[in-house]
Parts: C-alpha cells; structure tokens; sequence
C-alpha cells in the first residue's frame, strides 16, 4: 500500500504515485477536486497544514482567556462546583458536537460549513428554508461571537489596569463608557488590520499562541499556588462547595453558571469555515475540531482547579463592578498589583489573538454565505481581495461595522456583554444542531461517502447535542441573576430576535423567489468523482 507521502490525487480522482516533493501540491489539487464537485471554484489560499489548522481551532476558543472574561458567571451560579464541574460537563457536551460535526464535515468540507452541510442533507422540499435559517444563524453567531470576544477583551483590559489603585478599592483608570467604547473600537480595528493585512503570517501567529498559552498558564498557576498570600482553599471546597448568589433557585442557578463553559466552547464549528484554505480539509478539519476539545478541556481545569483553591470571597467577587474577577483573584493570591498584572500580560496578549481568530473565521463565513447570495447587496462581499493574499475584505469589513454598531449597545446597558456572548452561543449552537438533527432524522446514510462514521455512538452523539441546543436557547437568555433591571438586564434575546427578523424579513421580500441556496451537482458522473475523492481520503 502506497503510504500518504507517496500517494496524490490528480484530477480526475484516480490515484497514482509520485514523488514525495509533489505531496504539498497533491494535496491541494485533492481538495481543489473535492471543492469543485461539490459545486465551487477554488478562490482562497491552502497555506495550513493539520497542526497549524488544529492550532486556529485553539486559538478560536483561547482558553484560558474564554474562561477568564466570563468567570464572574459560575461564580454567581454556585461557585466553586459551577466552575469546575460544569467546565467539565458542558466540555463533554461540545465534545460529542465536535463528533457530530466532524462526521459531516468529512463530507461536505466548504467554508460554507454547517450552512451547506443542511443543504445538502436536507429533502428538496424544505432544503432551502433549512439552509437560510441555518445560514443567518452561522452568520449571526460568528459575527456576535467576534464581537463578545473584542468587547470582553475591552472589559478585561480594564479590569487588569485596576488591579493599581489611587485608593483602596478604587481603581486608577474607572473608566466612563465613552471610554470604553472607544477602548472596543481601537480593538475591533486593530483585529480586523491583523486579520486583513497578515493573512500569510497567520499559521505563525496561531503556532505561537499555543507555546504563547502554555507559557503563561504554568506561569500563572504556579505563583498564585505557591505565593497564595491569603491562604489556600481545601479540597473539599474545591470540588463541592455550592454557593448560589444569581438569585435564582439553587439548579437553574447551576445551569445559569454554564454560560462561562459554553461561550468558551462556542467556536467549536466555526473553524469549518476555514475548510478552503487547508490541504486536507475531509480529515484535518474534524480532527482539529475533536482534538482542540479534548485539549480545552485539559488546559481548562490546570486553569481553574489552582484559581479556586485561591479564591478570595465568593460574595466580593460578586460585587465586583467590573464583572471580572480574574484580576482580583491573581492580585488577592500574590499580594502587589505589579505582579498581578504581569501575570495577567498573557492572557491580555491571547486575548488579541483570539479576536484575530474570531475576525478571520466570521469574515470566511460571511463570505460564503453571501457567495450564494444570501446576504443584502452579496455581489460585493463575496469578492475576494487578491492582493492582500486572497482576503475576502469586503465581508471582513461589513461585519466589523455590524460589530461596532452592535456595541453602541453598551451606552444603554451595562450588561452588553452578557447579551454579545449568550447570543453568540445561542446562534452558533443552533447553527450547529440543524444539520446534525437533519443528518440523524435522514438515517446518517451520506456518511457512507465520508471519512468517519462513528455509527451507535454517532447516533448518541448527536442526540446530545441537539438536547444542548434546545436547553441554551431559552437559558442563556435569561438574566444573569434576579431581581434585574433595565439596565442589567440580559438583552441576548433582543440581539437574537433582531437578526431572526431580518433574515425572516429578508427572505419573505427576495429570497423565497431567488434563493436557490448553494451550487450542487447531482448528475451521477460528478457525484461518483466526488465519492472517489472522498474513498482516498478515508483509504489513506
């Protein structure tokens, strides 16, 4: 048997032997093959290999950052079990998401991801209105994610600089909300520039935010440990001590908590829309998404557990103005504001990059989206920037200015973080469970013709991820804590509402008379070369 470096596949989907010097451009050829038949020209740049692509899928999440800007959730939630044990719970759920995805994604890899994945999958009758419905919420849900990252990153900038005080308890830098806007916009520019302008450098720069993130963990979880200024927590606090101050009774307080897990988490199938531009996207894709779960889920408690074991009091850090508390744990465990913040300096760094990440991933799903003309005015976002690398610009730079407007959000409620994140999720996870339930509901036969096919397991799989699903919808809607007002309100549902309607608005006026969704082809010649494509792929 040929092994991978000696084997290519040319163009019509037969298999011949070459050189190992040809491989790179094999594998390219290949998936420019398995593009094509599944209705596209190829138009964005292959330059990641498997590690380097599983290496975007950790930055996507960024954890420990993900668990830093949105750790004030558990903690109101129950506190100590809401953080570790729910970390560790809803891990497991996206794992078998990631399984879900994985499976269909062996399939159908295009950067229109889980938006034509359901197209595919779904009867003739209804396929168009399941792909429009999945589409806006893919969308939606990169877009409002990207901007929940840029605008936690803006709240935990702050909170880091406060760890200096002008006086007991009073931060030097209390910022107003102009201020913090602008703080927001000068981060949303500067990820979109990177995003834009270094798309070649890209891989490099996500192959250093993992060393980047190693780093600063073992960094930061050995100080706090071994200095613990206030004393250490023990074990049994740790790992069950249940403390609810959300207001709400003790277990949908827990679920309340697992916002913090599950925006972490969240941009688990956005790395699908990357599928044009790495070599072997059938087999690295899904191994990327599975495998940057299970080591989230590893880097999540080496994270936690030591921050618990140090945490100061759970009802201060409630009170906590800022909503972050991370700040205030690593400067209560070493004692000085200056070590805090060096400490902090990592994750303030991982947070840029995740931006840059989440800029980079939304941009490739707008633009899909819109290659098939999905979106208001599409002949302009699905042109690609060929000089900047082939960059699709012009939906990368629509849906920074989404973001920006969305944040104007934040002059009238100071909890428009909660709403960016729990809208994220709530579309990102629903984006996910459509094709997964179309897949489960149409017997799982197409994965016959991919490269994994988990079977019984599969089928478990994706009923607990369709079961996630339908439990975050109404739950990360709901407030934080009780009682709430106008202004703390959690308005992720109105954000959730706005883009339902204009899509629903948008296809009642235009697209229910000319959307026909994706390109395909059906005929049996194209569809027997796409089979063979995808049989080398799984042979090999």
């Amino acid at each position: 048997m040929a092994t991978v470096s000696e084997t290519v596949y040319p163009r019509n989907g037969s298999i011949k032997e070459k050189n190992p010097q040809t491989v790179e451009h094999a594998a390219t050829d290949s998936a420019d093959d398995l593009l094509e038949t599944l209705g596209f020209q190829p138009e964005l740049t292959r330059n990641r290999s498997t590690w380097q692509v599983a290496f975007m899928s950790f930055v996507l999440a960024s954890i420990p950052y993900g668990l830093a800007t949105t750790l004030y959730y558990p903690i109101i939630g129950g506190g100590p079990v809401t953080i570790i044990w729910g970390w560790l719970a809803v891990s497991l759920i996206i794992l078998c998401v990631a399984i879900s995805l994985g499976e269909i994604t062996s399939v159908y890899p295009t950067a229109g991801g889980v938006y034509y994945q359901t197209f595919m999958l779904s009867p003739p009758s209804y396929r168009r209105v399941a792909a429009w419905i999945c589409g806006w919420a893919y969308v939606a849900g990169n877009i409002t994610i990207t901007l929940a990252v840029n605008f936690g990153t803006t709240l935990f900038f702050i909170a880091c600089i406060n760890v200096f005080e002008s006086e007991p308890g009073v931060g030097v830098f209390e910022a107003e909300r102009y201020q913090g806007f602008l703080i927001f916009l000068a981060i949303t520019l500067l990820t979109n520039a990177i995003s834009s302008l270094g798309n070649r450098w890209l891989p490099i720069l996500d192959t250093f935010a993992i060393f980047w993130t190693f780093a600063g963990v073992i960094s930061l979880v050995t100080c706090v440990l071994a200095i613990a200024k206030n004393g250490r927590r023990d074990a049994e606090f740790v790992f069950t001590n249940f403390t609810p101050q959300s207001g709400w009774v003790p277990g949908w307080s827990f679920m309340i908590g697992l916002l913090h897990a599950g925006y972490a988490t969240s941009s688990t199938g956005m790395i699908i829309s990357m599928c044009e531009e790495v070599r072997h996207p059938s087999t690295q894709v899904p191994k990327a998404m599975v495998g940057t779960i299970l080591l989230n889920t590893i880097c999540g408690l080496i994270f936690l557990i030591p921050l618990v074991f140090v945490i100061p009091d759970l009802a201060e850090l409630a009170a906590l103005a800022s909503g972050q508390p991370l700040p205030t744990i690593i400067k209560s465990a070493v004692g000085s504001a200056g070590g805090a913040f060096g400490l902090l300096i990592p994750l303030m760094v991982l947070a840029i990059m995740c931006g840059v990440g989440c800029t980079t991933a939304s941009s490739r799903a707008t633009w899909a989206f819109a290659r098939d003309g999905a979106i208001p005015g599409s002949r302009w976002w699905k042109q690609i920037n060929h000089k900047l690398d082939d960059v699709p610009l012009n939906a990368m730079m629509l849906c920074m200015v989404i973001e920006i407007v969305l944040g104007l959000i934040y002059f009238g409620s100071t909890a428009a973080f909660n709403a960016f994140s729990g809208a994220g999720v709530i579309f990102l996870t629903v984006s996910y469970a459509v094709p997964i339930a179309v897949s489960l509901i149409g017997g799982r036969k197409h994965l016959k013709a991919g490269v994994y096919d988990f079977g019984v397991f599969g089928v478990v799989c994706n009923v607990i991820s369709i079961a996630w699903s339908l439990l975050i919808l109404p739950l990360f809607c709901m407030p934080s804590y009780i009682p709430t007002t106008l202004t703390l309100m959690n308005y992720a549902s109105v954000v959730f509402f706005g883009f339902t309607v204009i899509s629903a608005a948008w296809y009642i006026i235009w697209g229910r008379r000319n959307y026909q969704g994706p390109p395909t082809h059906e005929d049996t010649a194209l569809e027997d070369r796409r089979a063979s494509i995808a049989a080398s792929y799984k042979h090999h």
